[in-house]
């Protein structure tokens, strides 16, 4: 076994003797024959013991031992208690799903912080036997099925050569010691039930099963990364990110020849299941507004787009406050602010052309310096013989064109002001038309998609909405010839 375990080290690459290896050990005979193999090679190697607190007294019986194997083997020995019960319950997942991430978590740390090369697990080959029929069960696809790797990142597994009874053998040969967890023949989990009920019924069928399907994940492996390589050809079309926010392009999905296939796979980081992806795929066609939930994530099947985003606390209101004479924000999205002083000619006349220049882009608004009444009068036949300059900069149509800029009476603020999203019963006064409306409606009928609408954020002014961020100022707080002071609102998009 010794042999055979240099050569598959040597063959794919592990590592090599300069390495500094941290080796993950549970106490079982499959981590402590992992110990003895470094050691008869001469590695150089730490352990680390995670004590997950499930098994009371017998926990506390790994740690001692495992340490004590540290100090006979004579290397680095590294241990964290975890309270994995608590940490299941907060995240909603698994004791076991729990032990792996705090592990795997925890390892990490102490390789970075001791200059450790890589993690290495006693994964083997019945481990991957395993792992292919709770893959097979649960249907997580073609990727579920090509077996563990025996190296993905600083993560590797040295013992993928041999099988449970080589492991027993050199173990038994050798006189090597060590723990039995009593949990492993709990009937209970999954993994125990294919490793003591199904893989023997198999076995009955095919003594050599377990090389028989060790050979097939190879086959299966080889398929995947052919098929993996299409995936990923297609993709580059399909598929489109805006941050956190994935889109999928529903016209070109429906016409691929298998489309539910190419959905699973563009679906699975997501954490969609088979089940739920089937679904998505059979509502391709039907009306848009359909919502489908994984543990992580929410689509929405939108007009032409399959929207992926992050699922968030929506039951928690969040506000935030812009005090007076506030020039930016950049959380939660990215606003600048101006005020301007019109109450008198000069004020005016320089605000306005500056707010023109910068914003409106209003090219008949032609002023100067001014120095005496003959300019001033000027400047009113300039601004289409206007008496006032707001009546007529601000009835234009030009500023209902610039949606992502809001030009407020900042006489009727009272501040902070305040930037929330939207609630069922939000009113205003859309600019541009008569009487009130509900911002439902307005959105419906802006044929905003319902992430559009979740990501919408209102500037108020105490429980009066101002303005609709990016797409409407309210009427009542528009620019008239009674206002003294402008306030510029501008949306900045990333």
């Amino acid at each position: 076994m010794l042999k055979n375990f240099k050569e598959f080290i040597s063959t794919n690459e592990l590592f090599c003797k300069s390495d500094k290896i941290l080796v993950a050990v549970s106490g079982g005979i499959d981590s402590i024959v992992l110990c003895h193999l470094l050691g008869k090679e001469g590695f150089d190697f730490g352990i680390a013991h995670c004590n997950f607190n499930l098994r009371g007294k017998e926990s506390d019986g790994d740690e001692k031992f495992v340490k004590n194997l540290a100090k006979q083997l004579n290397v680095p020995f590294y241990v964290k208690k975890f309270d994995t019960q608590a940490y299941s319950e907060k995240h909603g997942i698994s004791i076991q799903m729990a032990a792996r991430d705090l592990r795997y978590s925890w390892f990490e740390e102490i390789r970075i912080k001791n200059h450790y090369d890589y993690i290495a697990t006693a994964h083997h080959q019945n481990d991957e036997i395993e792992t292919f029929f709770i893959n097979l069960i649960r249907g997580t696809g073609i990727a579920g099925l090509h077996g563990i790797k025996a190296k993905t990142g600083n993560i590797v597994r040295p013992l993928m050569f041999a099988g449970r009874n080589q492991i027993d053998n050199f173990a038994s040969k050798n006189k090597i010691e060590y723990r039995e967890d009593s949990s492993n023949a709990s009937l209970k989990y999954l993994r125990n039930k294919i490793r003591h009920q199904l893989i023997p019924l198999l076995k009955e069928m095919n003594p050599d099963i377990e090389n028989s399907i060790t050979n097939d994940i190879k086959k299966i492996s080889q398929i995947e990364n052919v098929f993996q390589s299409l995936v990923e050809e297609k993709k580059a079309g399909i598929v489109k990110h805006e941050r956190e926010i994935a889109f999928i392009d529903i016209e070109k999905i429906y016409d691929l020849q298998h489309k539910e296939l190419f959905l699973f796979e563009y679906l699975k980081p997501y954490n969609f299941s088979g089940e739920i992806i089937k679904k998505i795929s059979d509502s391709l066609k039907s009306l848009s507004g359909k919502q489908f939930f994984s543990s992580t994530h929410r689509l929405v099947k939108d007009r032409t787009q399959l929207i992926i985003s992050p699922l968030n606390d929506t039951n928690k209101e969040t506000i935030f406050l812009i005090k007076k004479n506030c020039l930016e924000i950049k959380t939660p999205l990215h606003l600048k602010f101006k005020t301007f002083n019109i109450s008198n000619p000069i004020n005016s006349q320089m605000g306005l052309k500056s707010l023109c220049r910068d914003h409106l882009n209003y090219p008949d608004l032609k002023v100067g310096a001014i120095q005496n009444s003959c300019e001033q009068r000027a400047l009113a036949q300039n601004i289409k013989k206007s008496n006032n300059i707001c009546d007529d900069l601000f009835d234009n149509s030009e500023i209902l064109k610039k949606k992502n800029i809001a030009c407020i009476d900042n006489d009727k603020l009272i501040f902070p002001l305040k930037l929330r999203k939207w609630k069922a019963g939000d009113y205003f006064y859309p600019y541009g038309m008569k009487g009130k409306k509900k911002i439902s409606d307005f959105f419906t009928d802006q044929k905003l998609s319902l992430l559009d609408k979740e990501n919408t954020w209102l500037l108020c002014n105490d429980n009066d909405i101002i303005w609709v961020v990016g797409y409407r100022l309210d009427n009542r707080y528009r620019i008239t010839n009674k206002t003294q002071r402008v306030l510029i609102a501008e949306s900045i998009k990333k």
